[in-house]
């Protein structure tokens, strides 16, 4: 058996809860129990729930909802928050005006 079939097995199939509704990462409206249920689908790091449910990757690149999101992974594994795996941290990207020589007249070099 797999690591990753092991901890589905640990962890038990999702159960609804009655605050699954809760919004949890604002910028791209994800909820807990969408959340909740990734993890019991085998998305145990903060880096797959990213790619997968997009939380995290909004206006605010995970700064809002980012403590919120690993502790409920936390819980679901049933392990300290500290334990989960963090999403890997890049520089944020914004365009960025240029100018080619020679295009506007002026002298070439």
């Amino acid at each position: 058996m797999t690591d990753i079939q092991e901890v589905l097995k640990k962890i038990g199939p999702y159960v609804p809860a009655d605050d699954d509704h809760l919004l949890v990462c604002r910028c791209e409206e994800v909820t807990k129990g969408e959340i909740r249920k990734a993890v019991h689908e085998g998305m145990f790091t903060i880096e797959e729930l990213r790619r997968y449910l997009r939380c995290g990757m909004g206006l605010c690149q995970g700064q809002t909802c980012g403590k919120l999101v690993k502790g409920i992974v936390a819980r679901e594994l049933g392990v300290a928050p500290t334990d989960v795996t963090p999403a890997t941290s890049r520089a944020p990207m914004r365009p960025t005006e240029m100018e080619i020589a020679g295009r506007d007249g002026g002298e070439q070099a």
